[in-house]
């Protein structure tokens, strides 16, 4: 089955950073070996502490997924492939957002993982962060 992996959630499909215990799309380019964990924030960033809370629960359990021993157990043949997560929204998150995901950055890049975020708007927080629109 090809699945897009720019496209996002339809209405009422459980995907997206509220459902924590969901990997969104997993994907595998085999010509260059990468491996994409993607999550999705279809909803427009609006600064509150419940949406930051929502996207580090679903961090702390892609992370987890990846370094815990699930990705190799259930997908043995992407082990020792170049892993990036990926999150993909509609806008650029906002300050908090983006500090976070700094950060996610820096620490994730000493396991050899790259975090992107994807955005389908134009513009760019210029940060650093990770961000590029796609």
């Amino acid at each position: 089955m090809n699945v897009d992996p720019n496209a996002f959630p339809q209405p009422g499909e459980l995907r997206g950073i509220e459902h924590a215990g969901v990997i969104d799309l997993l994907t595998h380019d085999a010509a260059s070996g990468q491996v994409e964990l993607v999550m999705f924030e279809p909803r427009a960033w609006d600064g509150g502490e419940e949406q930051l809370f929502q996207l580090q629960e679903k961090m702390n359990a892609y992370l987890s997924f990846a370094l815990d021993g699930e990705m190799a157990e259930a997908h043995p043949e992407l082990m020792g492939k170049p892993l990036r997560v990926v999150l993909r929204c509609i806008d650029t998150p906002p300050d908090e957002a983006v500090e976070f995901l700094t950060q996610v950055r820096e620490q994730i890049a000493l396991q050899d993982i790259d975090l992107e975020v994807r955005y389908a708007r134009e513009g760019g927080c210029g940060t650093g962060c990770g961000c590029s629109n796609n």
